[in-house]
């Protein structure tokens, strides 16, 4: 059904053709634990959420590519020789930071095409609307007129380098790889440095992934998500001094803890610690889950976000006041944010009966304390990236 209204709305926008309608999906995704490690090599345990962008694609004879989306008003008919110019800060950057990485690797779109884009991730939310962008445009391309050369893996690090280098936003490889690589009813454990990974059965055991949204905007390009990872990068050259060292992720927590004087910046430390600590919470949590120990796993999701604020210090306001409310509810045993931070979501594990009292008591707490209404959803684990049609 949403297929069908989808190609209903493109032929109201574009007109009725003989050419066939291409539909490609990407999903959004949630990590359930692991944030801001992946810019440093280390583990993250990210899973594709049944939500996230379609793309219609139908081929047309100018050589234009017309951009159009469904959730912004912004549309552009950009000419195929002139795709390599940056459009402002709008959101057909990213689509476009896509395709200039693949004219880099010598695949150009030579015929014209139109495009419209239809999300239901709410944007600026952390579930990463942008890379789920990113990577259908990614699949589309690959597959139109780079004769699906590229696999999964090779189109995710594209993305990721048209997010850093078109865009500008110096990002990891954890939501372009989550898109990519997701399995329903799977969660991610990825190893950020070497892209060794591994799919875990996602067994929640009588429990369910239930976002909420601050529904405060942020902008991830405008945050101090740069300003941390220099941070980040400024410890590594501190402790370069006492033993070689590419990235955090190669530090173990205990011997973190023996170098850590030698980060005469306490902020830096501060951040540092946060990443050390939070690759040992991401093995525990797989552990957990593997074991079907949920209380465990509940532990170390409210570890991670108290680590995020206290040392990492990308919480707010409003995505502390969701978690604490939220981890007042019986039948909660975790909860934290999830994504870059500054405003976006949190994801808690919820007993399935104690859903609709979730919903209702964390919904009217946040509003009181915020001002903000909250928006929910109870998370299905899909696939990732694909041609539907």
């Amino acid at each position: 059904m949403i297929i069908k209204n989808l190609k209903t709305i493109f032929i109201n926008k574009y007109g009725p053709s003989d050419n066939n309608i291409s539909v490609f999906f990407s999903p959004g995704r949630v990590n359930l634990i692991g944030e801001h490690t992946d810019y440093n090599g280390g583990y993250v345990f990210p899973c594709a959420l049944s939500f996230g962008t379609y793309l219609l694609v139908r081929d047309i004879e100018p050589g234009v590519i017309r951009f159009a989306s469904m959730n912004f008003d912004y549309y552009s008919e950009i000419p195929v020789g002139k795709l390599s110019n940056k459009a402002g800060n709008e959101w057909v950057n990213y689509p476009l930071g896509v395709i200039d990485e693949f004219r880099k690797k010598g695949v150009l779109i030579t015929s014209g095409v139109e495009l419209l884009f239809s999300g239901n991730i709410p944007d600026g939310a952390g579930l990463s609307s942008s890379a789920s962008v990113e990577t259908v445009t990614g699949i589309c391309i690959n597959e139109k007129f780079g004769n699906n050369k590229l696999n999964k893996e090779e189109l995710a690090k594209l993305c990721q380098r048209a997010e850093n280098n078109f865009v500008g936003v110096n990002c990891g490889i954890m939501d372009q790889f989550a898109a990519m690589m997701g399995k329903k009813n799977h969660a991610i454990f990825l190893n950020c440095d070497t892209l060794e990974y591994e799919l875990v059965p996602l067994s929640l055991s009588g429990f369910k992934l239930v976002i909420s949204n601050t529904n405060k905007k942020r902008q991830l390009a405008d945050s101090k998500y740069n300003e941390r990872r220099s941070e980040c990068e400024q410890a590594v050259s501190y402790l370069n001094k006492i033993r070689p060292l590419r990235n955090l992720g190669e530090l173990k927590l205990a011997e973190f803890e023996e170098l850590s004087d030698n980060i005469p910046d306490e902020t830096v430390r501060k951040r540092a610690r946060h990443v050390v600590s939070e690759d040992q919470r991401c093995l525990d949590a797989v552990k957990a889950l593997k074991n079907n120990d949920m209380a465990k796993f509940g532990k170390l999701m409210n570890g991670s976000h108290d680590s995020l604020r206290n040392d990492y210090e990308v919480t707010g306001h409003e995505l502390d006041t969701l978690v604490y409310e939220a981890r007042k509810i019986d039948g909660v045993i975790g909860s934290r944010m999830t994504g870059a931070g500054f405003g976006g979501c949190t994801v808690s594990l919820v007993n399935e009966k104690s859903i609709d009292k979730f919903i209702t008591d964390v919904g009217i707490g946040y509003k009181n304390k915020t001002g903000l209404n909250a928006d929910f959803y109870v998370a299905d684990v899909g696939d990732g990236a694909a041609k539907l049609e």
